[in-house]
């Protein structure tokens, strides 16, 4: 919302600044009243004014004097002024006031018609350069926010194909040993790495193409009442090669009694398993990890907890935006294209809950929550 438009009124006479004050009150509209030429200075220091109204006659700074300091000023040079005169001035006079930045002349006893004609112009030019300001603000910030898109459109791209030559890579150099026709052990061996790869292709795509399908749109949620017990147990079996590919001990904190929800299993699982692989990822080898629910009033929350790099607070903000990749992890990465847990956000969300990080500092974990309602 736009600020007040402010007007400063300066009179020697109090009479004379009750006057103005009255006929030009209205909606939006700050009066600023100065008795002095000195005042008046203090306040066009201290305030973005729209419109000065300048009594000419006034005893140490007359109103020319003033309109001269204020022209010499680079803040206050482009306010316009509108003398208010009680005498007829000279040609000479009047030329100097407009050389001193007068836009007009008013003569006194005053005319509360044409007064607020005049002054409602500049009211309405000072309201048409704030919406201005705001607009190019706006398209300043949009433009800031474009940029930073760009950059991980980018940043995204060149992780995309860096994650897709080294699978193809070990996929080509399979084939070229398989061509040799290897036998027992080996093959089995080189069978299996394949595999591997594919998994991991299939993997990528999988994530590339719900993060499409939620910007379009076109995930649709298949609901039914659950025990999310069973879909962490499953989650943690899906995550297992991970976690003993690091030697990993994980923990399991979960109700004796089952803990309904009506949700879709399949995504909701999906989830657990980003943040569970999330985990395993992060978490130096042999570090711990543990997965726990825990029933609310109105909801549950599913957590996961390690301890492992940690986040600092400015990398908490941004962990679940699109293509983040925390600077401190990187070397720690082993694939991925930054998505995962962007992909659980918008999945939960779509759920109608919440997810959220917190860390104690770089180097002491970190515990994902998911906040679920129950029905």
């Amino acid at each position: 919302m736009s600020s007040p438009v402010k007007f400063l009124l300066v009179d020697d006479l109090p009479e004379n600044l009750l006057s103005l004050e009255a006929l030009l009150r209205r909606d939006d509209l700050t009066l600023l009243k100065a008795k002095s030429g000195d005042e008046a200075l203090e306040l066009l220091l201290e305030h973005d004014i729209a419109l000065a109204l300048l009594d000419v006659q006034m005893p140490g700074l007359d109103g020319f004097e003033l309109a001269e300091l204020m022209r010499g000023n680079e803040r206050t040079r482009r306010i316009p002024i509108i003398f208010v005169t009680a005498g007829a001035h000279s040609e000479t006079r009047r030329f100097q006031g407009y050389e001193a930045g007068a836009v007009d002349f008013i003569q006194k006893p005053i005319e509360a018609d044409i007064l607020r004609s005049k002054t409602d112009v500049f009211f309405e030019i000072y309201r048409q350069r704030q919406t201005i300001s705001e607009q190019r603000d706006i398209l300043q910030s949009q433009a800031n926010v474009l940029q930073i898109a760009d950059r991980r459109k980018d940043e995204f791209l060149a992780v995309l194909a860096h994650e897709l030559r080294n699978p193809l890579a070990a996929l080509k150099g399979g084939l070229k040993l398989l061509s040799r026709r290897p036998e027992g052990e080996q093959k089995e061996k080189v069978a299996g790495l394949m595999e591997d790869q594919i998994t991991h292709l299939v993997r990528l795509v999988d994530d590339l193409m719900d993060v499409s399908r939620i910007t379009q749109g076109k995930i649709e949620l298949q609901r039914s009442r659950f025990d999310l017990r069973q879909a962490l147990e499953a989650a943690v079996r899906m995550a297992a090669p991970n976690i003993e590919a690091k030697h990993h001990i994980i923990q399991t904190r979960f109700p004796e009694t089952p803990v309904m929800v009506f949700a879709d299993d399949f995504r909701i699982t999906q989830c657990a398993v980003n943040l569970i692989n999330n985990a395993a990822k992060y978490t130096l080898d042999g570090g711990n990890i543990e997965v726990g629910i825990t029933v609310q009033s109105r909801d549950v929350a599913i957590w996961v907890t390690d301890d492992g790099l940690g986040l600092s607070p400015g990398e908490v903000e941004r962990i679940f935006e699109m293509f983040a990749q925390i600077d401190s992890h990187l070397q720690h990465s082993r694939g991925g294209l930054g998505i995962g847990l962007a992909l659980v956000k918008q999945l939960v969300e779509l759920h109608g809950g919440s997810v959220s990080a917190l860390s104690p500092g770089i180097g002491k974990g970190t515990t994902f929550t998911i906040a679920l309602p129950t029905d």
